[in-house]
């Protein structure tokens, strides 16, 4: 089967329950992809798929929603496992089975990798769980120790399977699979089918459905591409920014939720920009409108999703921003072909987060074309187009408005109190602009430049020599439950919240690990789905448990004991206090 065939089913016709419909309403989702559209009735239905789909397709959710619909949440062994290549996508695939979860009340999925503390696992596996993910070489050597038991399962995935044989764990994939109940449903994916791959599916499924995604990949010849690597927590600024130095008609803004469509939309509606978000949820004939206030040029900004600007077509679009990534290749070509139309060129923008960098890669090779990255326009830009277009706005008002008498009240005004009148003009231009700064400020901009540098150059700190316990402007310290104990370094701290929060690592300040906690300054304003994120995390075994603390205390700082063990300042982004 091909994605050719156009998704007309809704999420409430494939047989999901009630909670996890309201879990995809609450989350924003309206329509399925293909690979969940053609997958999850089969897995509904209790049968094994093959499917071959790329990363981004959202084959994750095609086999994590059947699951939570069939499972029995009262039994508390492992009825699910999904073997996964590598760390990064076990932790990816946990936080999707949580997250889809979120309805339903204590419900346990652990993911398990090499790389963590087995006391930490051994713990979790003895409490019980209803789903394990995790990488074949750690899940073996649980089951050789006898703490994990497959005899409970029901339920098995093998994801992104070409990446494991090509990884070289076919053996250990295999190893597992003979461990597993022979009555258990297998769902396996792939990017790739090669011999290998068919013949473990013919081994080890029973009469599967094959389910088959052919990505689209034609793009758009006249429409530059350019990319900004850019955290949640400032993808307005970076939008902001762009709006202000790019020169633009009319742009569409996607976004993945119908939710995000109105909070972005009264965001930019607040910045001054004539903007209307665009989503399923709106009804038919105020959709119609707002896509014809769009074309009369009424609205200047569109903020919508994938499935509500589907076939949109309006000549005077000369900018697509994808501000949320898309999930897959196709619907990123499909975005940006809502521009560069009837002859005219477009441009295409794709802010990616750190942890989408896959996707940007996969995107790359989908359409065979490099995606340029972008420079963010600095404040001495936005300052020079901010000035060009006031002196602009000047030479088109004396060009077209008959100021007759506006020259007679200056001219009033100047003789009575025999005031210049460019000073008058000055007082005239300061009224129109309002308390709002008609000009950036640096400082925000050098402080994200310097925090890097200045992390780089911090050094760890001998104990008893510290005394500068301030937080920087326009960062906030919480307070992480992991420290000396649990051989936890800064690089660790930081890769773990810029993959899992999307943060750019140079926008998280100074760490201090103490024997039983660390602290991080981070910038403040945090958005609470990220603050929230962040208290799932886990580093070297432990959760973060991440909460808001004060500064530390020199009595804090003196009661901590050395640790001997130094590391490089090339390899971590902040430093260890002692």
């Amino acid at each position: 089967m091909s994605n050719d065939e156009a998704t007309t089913v809704g999420f409430e016709e494939l047989g999901l329950t009630k909670q996890i419909l309201k879990t995809l309403d609450d989350l924003g989702y309206e329509t399925p992809f293909p690979i969940q559209a053609k997958t999850i009735p089969y897995l509904l239905s209790g049968s094994d798929v093959l499917g071959q789909a790329q990363t981004g397709t959202g084959k994750t959710a095609a086999f994590v929603l059947p699951f939570l619909s069939r499972f029995d949440i009262k039994r508390l062994q492992t009825q699910a496992l999904v073997l996964t290549p590598t760390r990064e996508l076990a932790i990816q695939v946990a936080e999707s089975f949580k997250r889809y979860a979120a309805r339903l009340r204590n419900f346990h999925v652990l993911p398990i990798y090499g790389g963590q503390e087995y006391s930490g696992q051994i713990r979790r596996l003895k409490r019980g769980v209803h789903v394990i993910v995790g990488t074949p070489g750690r899940l073996m050597d649980h089951i050789r120790r006898g703490t994990l038991t497959l005899n409970s399962l029901d339920y098995l995935v093998l994801d992104e399977a070409d990446e494991m044989l090509r990884m070289g764990f076919q053996e250990d994939v295999e190893w597992i699979l003979q461990q597993t109940p022979e009555d258990r449903q297998t769902a396996l994916f792939s990017a790739t089918m090669p011999k290998q791959i068919r013949r473990i599916a013919q081994k080890y499924l029973k009469e599967p459905h094959e389910v088959m995604i052919k990505a689209r990949t034609a793009t758009v010849e006249a429409t530059r591409q350019r990319y900004w690597m850019v955290s949640g927590v400032h993808k307005l600024d970076a939008l902001t920014r762009i709006l202000e130095a790019e020169t633009w008609e009319s742009i569409i803004i996607f976004v993945r939720t119908k939710n995000a469509t109105a909070e972005l939309a009264d965001r930019l509606e607040a910045r001054g920009y004539a903007s209307a978000p665009l989503n399923g949820d709106m009804p038919q004939n105020k959709r119609e409108k707002t896509i014809d206030r769009l074309k009369n040029g009424d609205l200047n900004i569109l903020v919508a999703t994938d499935v509500a600007a589907r076939g949109l077509d309006v000549e005077r679009i000369s900018h697509v921003i994808n501000y949320d990534a898309p999930y897959d290749a196709e619907s990123y070509v499909h975005r940006i072909g809502r521009t560069g139309r009837a002859g005219r060129s477009g441009e295409a923008i794709l802010f990616v987060a750190p942890r989408e960098r896959k996707m940007l890669t996969a995107i790359e090779k989908a359409t065979r074309q490099k995606i340029e990255l972008m420079e963010l326009p600095s404040t001495k830009t936005i300052n020079t187009v901010r000035i060009e277009r006031f002196k602009k706005r000047i030479t088109e008002t004396l060009a077209a408005n008959d100021l007759t008498f506006y020259y007679q009240l200056v001219e009033q005004y100047h003789q009575e109190l025999n005031i210049p009148e460019a000073d008058i003009a000055a007082a005239l231009a300061k009224m129109v602009q309002g308390d709002e700064p008609f000009l950036l400020t640096r400082s925000a901009e050098k402080r994200n430049a310097n925090t890097e540098e200045r992390v780089r150059k911090q050094k760890r700190t001998p104990k008893g020599k510290s005394t500068d316990f301030s937080v920087e402007e326009g960062l906030e310290r919480y307070r992480i439950e992991v420290g000396h104990k649990h051989n936890v370094e800064p690089r660790n701290i930081v890769g773990a919240i810029a993959n899992e929060a999307g943060l750019d690592s140079q926008y998280i300040g100074r760490i201090s690990i103490y024997d039983e906690y660390s602290t991080v300054d981070l910038p403040s304003g945090m958005p609470h789905e990220i603050y929230k994120l962040l208290k799932k995390v886990w580093v070297a075994g432990q959760p973060l448990r991440i909460s808001k603390t004060t500064q530390p205390t020199v009595t804090d700082f003196k009661r901590t004991k050395p640790k001997r063990k130094s590391h490089s300042p090339k390899k971590a982004r902040a430093t260890a206090a002692h």
